[in-house]
């Protein structure tokens, strides 16, 4: 299968590529990312042979699907990470939670959040890839939160590969934190910014696409790649556990083989509303996709009232930090697959210029026909994590904006599909200030009372890390990013 860019060709770079030179350099012609050029069509067929088969059968069918240039060996050792979750034979369980919703829990994985899902396989290909080349990378990653630890994670003492992540300082969890600065593997480095994720996010889009950094690397014989989602390698990895969330809905009983489900996504980047859409696109019996948001409410503007408008707009911080997102980057993809390349070059270069664009009236209705959105506030989002606790059930705070979406976005009465992003245990002092009150809380104090009245224990990769000393402690400015991850090559 070939990708394509997003923003069409300037003439320069090769009009389509393969899925390995995707994910190896994955930014391409004036600022575009890579789609593919086509999609597999997986029919009731292929759902119904799924109904008996693992996770990693699954996902081994999906990419057979695209027919990436992967060798089976380095796929076969990539899947074989999911062996490492909770549970090796489900690392993605859904549980029932209300009659008609379901949560797809997507954290028991190594770092305890969703991204583990993509970015352990997907690190794993990269890796062979390089090693397979005996090429040398550098591999940024931009992180609210989740993808820095999961990145992290993964590349660590893999041959030809250094890994350069950029977080917001005081801009995520203390436990997200600390799951970056304790790492101590020589090809890693974790930098702080005074700034936003927005303003990491940015640094990275502009080193992947700047001539000058990009010669300087070469003269060290060192190629750049990202982990970002801006990466297909990432979201390919996140349209499988989407089809299994729903063959777990008919294995349970719940839906019939074909019924249509909800899928309701706590979106911050919407790589993972994304990875939904896909699917749906691919042949999963999907109604509609429902975009949760938190006060940084972008995305619940652009889908019900077709205007994308940062212009006057800062990052809120809330206490869904993950989620604290103005610009998310694959909204481009869903734009060129709607709307086509010219159309999406005109409108992603008028965001970056203007801050701002709006759709017009038939490319909203058309939007709408897929995706339906609302927002939660973070005291709506802890009266939903004390009802639900009160229910026998545990949200982190992103997840508890699913339910205020379920709420107001189900039209009909269908099933639904949360995609619970985190472990309870990486927002530990906003769920109990909604248990107990309790405010001002330290994370280890809030892991306690917690687990206490959860009667549940503190997995000990989370209670470890307070133990740990701190190997990471750069903090800087913007503007000395780059300096920054030269000294660090040298």
């Amino acid at each position: 299968m070939n990708f394509i860019e997003t923003r069409g060709n300037d003439g320069v770079n090769p009009i389509q590529v393969s899925f390995s030179e995707a994910i190896l350099s994955p930014m391409c012609s004036f600022g575009g990312i890579y789609v593919p050029e086509k999609f597999p069509l997986l029919g009731l067929d292929f759902l119904e042979k799924h109904l008996s088969t693992s996770y990693k059968d699954l996902a081994r069918d999906v990419l057979a699907a695209f027919k990436i240039d992967i060798d089976q060996d380095a796929i076969e050792q990539a899947l074989s990470l999911y062996d490492q979750f909770d549970d090796p034979a489900d690392p993605a369980p859904l549980v029932r939670v209300k009659n008609d919703l379901y949560v797809s829990e997507l954290y028991h994985g190594p770092t305890r959040a969703f991204k583990d899902m993509a970015l352990q396989p997907f690190g794993s290909v990269l890796s062979a890839l390089a090693e397979k080349r005996n090429e040398n990378y550098l591999i940024l990653a931009a992180t609210s939160g989740d993808t820095g630890p999961a990145a992290l994670d993964t590349f660590k003492n893999k041959k030809n590969v250094q890994v350069v992540c950029l977080y917001p300082e005081g801009g995520t969890s203390d436990v997200q934190r600390l799951q970056m600065v304790t790492e101590d593997a020589q090809n890693l480095k974790v930098i702080g910014i005074h700034g936003d994720f927005d303003d990491a996010q940015s640094a990275l889009k502009s080193l992947l696409s700047s001539e000058s950094f990009n010669n300087k690397l070469n003269e060290k014989n060192i190629s750049l790649s990202a982990a970002n989602s801006v990466n297909f390698g990432r979201i390919i990895f996140q349209i499988i556990y989407h089809i299994h969330s729903y063959l777990e809905l008919v294995r349970m009983e719940a839906v019939s083989m074909g019924a249509k489900v909800y899928l309701d996504v706590p979106s911050g980047n919407f790589g993972n509303a994304l990875g939904g859409y896909y699917a749906k696109k691919m042949g999963l019996p999907v109604e509609k996709i429902i975009i949760a948001s938190n006060l940084n409410n972008v995305l619940t503007k652009l889908i019900n009232e077709g205007q994308y408008d940062i212009r006057e707009s800062a990052v809120t911080p809330t206490t869904s930090p993950a989620m604290d997102i103005l610009k998310s980057s694959n909204v481009e993809r869903i734009l060129y697959d709607f709307f086509g390349a010219d159309r999406t070059k005109e409108l992603m270069q008028k965001l970056d210029q203007d801050k701002y664009y709006q759709l017009k009236s038939d490319e909203l209705e058309k939007l709408k026909t897929v995706f339906s959105a609302d927002f939660c506030s973070d005291e709506e989002g802890k009266k939903y994590i004390q009802e639900t606790f009160e229910s026998g059930y545990l949200l982190d705070p992103h997840t508890a904006t699913c339910f205020k979406a379920y709420e107001t976005c189900a039209e009909k009465p269908l099933n639904t599909i949360v995609y619970s992003t985190a472990e309870w245990t990486k927002f530990s002092p906003t769920i109990a200030n909604a248990l107990t009150g309790e405010v001002g809380t330290t994370d280890i104090a809030a892991l306690q009372a917690i687990a206490k009245k959860a009667s549940i224990a503190i997995p000990t990769v989370v209670s470890d890390l307070f133990e740990k000393p701190i190997m990471q402690a750069t903090v800087i400015d913007k503007v000395d990013i780059e300096k920054e991850i030269l000294n660090f090559l040298d």
